[in-house]
């Protein structure tokens, strides 16, 4: 095996587990119908390698919902098996982006079948149910809004911008039949719902630990530790201004438009050139 495919599989092996291989031939071999084309807004953006960007900051944006966080430092058991967790969530983007109709709307059962059961109360005495429409709305516009970002700064080739509206768009289906209500369907609206949510934020203890989690004590071994740092750095560098004190993360942003976009740039372009579809068979990027 050649550096390249090494390296892709390397790479493939950590984000998609053990089972990732199986999973990966009946998602893009499977025959049938399927929601989103090839050259759809949604497979430009999740099958680039700009997703490691937006999926840590996605994460630290969220954690500022004291609900949502609550839910996940409670219930999901993100820092015990961290890779687990990030295993099951290439697996549920791969599956609603990728697959067969019939395979994305089976995913999606499961999750909805999953939140379902859980609740609790947050340390502020609010109850909570991961099945509540607005708190998958904030999840969901979290997320959205990172993927995009990310794509947009650290992508192979950002999307015009009636391309960004239709990622929006797409992404709007899966939240929907997730049960978030009210979601974007266009960038002004997605804008609009990131801006809204602003006071029903808060920094919470929770929301600290996991920026300390994801930022200083990362689940990665010590030989992946400088490109995870790159990519985490990046992350941060994407974050709004305003929610910078409250996750105690620095504003540097000389440092970040230079030094930063740099490194981050170069190591996506290793990650796409490591996972392009001769050495992993994974989706184009």
């Amino acid at each position: 095996m050649d550096v390249r495919a090494a390296l892709g599989e390397l790479i493939f092996a950590r984000v998609a587990g053990e089972e990732g291989s199986g999973r990966r031939d009946r998602i893009h071999g499977t025959p049938g119908p399927r929601r989103f084309s090839s050259d759809s807004a949604i497979w430009r953006v999740h099958g680039d390698a700009s997703m490691f960007v937006g999926g840590i900051r996605a994460l630290l944006l969220q954690s500022l919902h004291p609900l949502a966080m609550a839910a996940v430092d409670q219930h999901s058991g993100f820092r015990g098996d961290p890779w687990g967790r990030l295993n099951r969530t290439s697996a549920f983007l791969a599956e609603t982006t990728f697959a067969t109709t019939a395979d994305a709307d089976r995913a999606i059962d499961v999750v909805r079948s999953v939140h379902a059961h859980i609740d609790g109360v947050a340390p502020d005495g609010r109850a909570y149910r991961a099945d509540d429409p607005d708190l998958l709305r904030w999840v969901h516009v979290a997320e959205v809004d990172s993927f995009l970002r990310a794509h947009d700064r650290y992508g192979r080739s950002p999307l015009p911008p009636q391309g960004r509206d239709d990622y929006v768009a797409q992404t709007a289906v899966i939240g929907r039949a997730l049960g978030a209500c009210d979601v974007p369907t266009c960038v002004a609206e997605l804008d609009e719902a990131i801006e809204a949510f602003r006071p029903e934020l808060a920094s919470t203890a929770a929301a600290r630990r996991t920026t300390r989690y994801l930022l200083v004590h990362p689940p990665v071994p010590w030989t992946l530790r400088g490109p995870y740092s790159t990519l985490a750095a990046a992350a941060v560098g994407l974050l709004p201004r305003w929610s910078r004190w409250p996750l105690r993360v620095p504003w540097l942003p000389v440092t970040e438009a230079t030094l930063v976009r740099g490194a981050a740039t170069a190591t996506t372009r290793t990650i796409r050139w490591a996972m392009a579809p001769s050495s992993v068979g994974s989706p184009p990027r």
